[in-house]
């Protein structure tokens, strides 16, 4: 077999793409987001299942990501979000722990106000709404049944 030398590069520029197609895919599949920038933290009383790495969305279009989750001196989890830099969210503006689908995975979602002042990096969201516990709803409707009956017994 001769040696082929536009051949040989052929192969090797292949090659080339397909580790860079593999090296791509994994940053992203891996998290690496580089935009973000502004980065805001929110007090919850019960988050669930969220987790690092769970998106943020305002109206269903993802703007961010959580970045950390640790307990607050006040025993409360406290979440870092990082969010897109280029959003002007008031001071007012909400957050919600919600769940994608009956079973899916949680998510927060932002819900802008109406101030005029906007939040600062590092700001505090102060309006927020807790994760809903499936667990605590089913006992408290398994709770408040009247499982009972009646108290007399048919034909008697």
């Amino acid at each position: 077999m001769q040696a082929s030398p536009s051949r040989d590069l052929a192969v090797g520029m292949f090659v080339l793409l397909g580790l860079g197609a593999i090296a791509y895919l994994s940053l992203q599949v891996g998290g690496l987001n580089t935009s973000g920038g502004l980065v805001l933290h929110a007090d919850f009383t019960q988050i669930g299942g969220l987790a690092e790495r769970s998106p943020v969305v305002i109206s269903g279009v993802k703007v961010g990501k959580v970045t950390r989750i640790e307990l607050s001196n006040d025993l409360r989890a406290r979440v870092t979000l990082d969010v897109d830099r280029k959003l002007q969210l008031p001071v007012d503006t909400s957050a919600s722990i919600r769940t994608a689908g009956l079973l899916g995975n949680q998510f927060i979602e932002l819900e802008p106000g109406a101030e005029d002042k906007l939040l600062q990096p590092g700001g505090e969201i102060s309006l927020t709404e807790s994760a809903l516990s499936i667990e605590k709803i089913v006992g408290s409707l398994v709770h408040n049944a009247d499982l009972g009956g009646d108290d007399t017994e048919a034909g008697k």
